[in-house]
């Protein structure tokens, strides 16, 4: 079974014609499919537009009462596909977007590669010159940060959505999660995102070029290109690496060094548990300058203080032996 995931949100212009286009190229490919539409709570004729395609195709229709996004929506299509399966090593899902950006007639490619062996197919899209400006621009300076993460091979465009996943991979990355949400970015990001939560639990992942069509586009694009940015630049690179705009001295400021005394270690664990430090934004911990002078310096002249006492000791002790000797 391959189940087609589409979230939508005020797509009356394009949806019914996406549905349509995938039965004409599911009869050809003569698959067994089922569509998941998730209408994320549309102000415009959308669900009007949907009811009429759910009595003559294999058509879910789930609907957001309140908008909660792309990246939840995706989420919630994804989770009801692995409920649904039966077979999760042979199922596939593929996802792709409802304003007809994404070709159907690409579906099959994807679907080939899984077939084939692979347990992810990512698209790979080409920018046409007919894409709105700000979208050709952002996805260049996007390709710039991005090569500086490290995605499996061989995926060049981890931004795309027109994916194809099979249903296993997405059980065991569900399953890890429990009811931890698997994306917390919005728009491109969270593509990026979903695919860096699966990757670990796919043998072989494969890529396919798909053309996006911004010429079927038939409303304002939503692409926020300050917002995507940022999301960016707050992704952590890999585990236990900082992200791109965080210095690696702010992100390993928590962690004490084997070189570090005992005093300043318990010092830097601070009161909130934090471990962090006025020079990385920390709340807790010891503050380095002149306080954590004084703690030395007073260290220093306890033991001044000992030695002395110890040398005023010593000559007690030989004035009392001499005493003795005369006797």
């Amino acid at each position: 079974m391959i189940y087609i995931c589409i979230p939508a949100h005020n797509e009356e212009r394009t949806v019914g014609v996406v549905l349509w286009k995938i039965r004409q190229v599911m009869l050809e490919f003569r698959r067994d499919y089922h569509i998941l539409v998730l209408d994320d709570a549309s102000t415009d004729s959308t669900p009007e537009v949907l009811a009429p395609y759910a009595r003559v195709l294999p058509l879910t229709i789930m609907r957001n009462e309140e908008r909660l996004g792309y990246a939840r929506s995706l989420e919630a299509l994804l989770r009801e596909a692995v409920r649904r399966s039966s077979y999760p090593r042979r199922d596939i899902v593929v996802t792709l977007q409802a304003d007809f950006t994404d070709e159907p007639a690409d579906i099959a490619t994807l679907v080939k590669r899984i077939e084939s062996g692979a347990d992810i197919v990512a698209g790979a899209s080409r920018v046409p010159p007919d894409a709105p400006r700000s979208i050709r621009w952002s996805r260049l300076g996007l390709g710039y940060l991005m090569r500086r993460f490290p995605w499996p091979e061989p995926v060049t465009d981890p931004l795309t959505g027109f994916r194809a996943y099979r249903v296993m991979v997405l059980r065991k990355a569900i399953q890890e999660r429990g009811d931890t949400p698997l994306l917390t970015r919005e728009g491109w990001v969270a593509n990026a995102e979903l695919l860096r939560v699966v990757a670990p639990y796919a043998r072989r992942i494969a890529q396919a070029d798909v053309d996006p069509r911004y010429d079927r586009l038939c409303r304002e694009t939503r692409f926020q290109p300050w917002q995507t940015f940022l999301q960016v630049m707050t992704m952590p690179r890999a585990t236990g690496e900082p992200a791109i705009g965080e210095s690696a001295g702010a992100a390993a400021g928590a962690r004490p060094t084997s070189s570090a005394s005992p005093e300043r270690s318990a010092g830097a664990a601070g009161t909130n548990g934090s471990g962090g430090s006025e020079s990385n934004g920390g709340s807790g911990g010891a503050p380095r300058g002149r306080s954590g002078y004084r703690r030395r310096r007073g260290s220093s002249r306890s033991r001044q203080r000992s030695r002395r006492q110890a040398r005023a000791g010593d000559g007690s002790i030989q004035r009392q032996s001499e005493g003795k000797t005369d006797e």
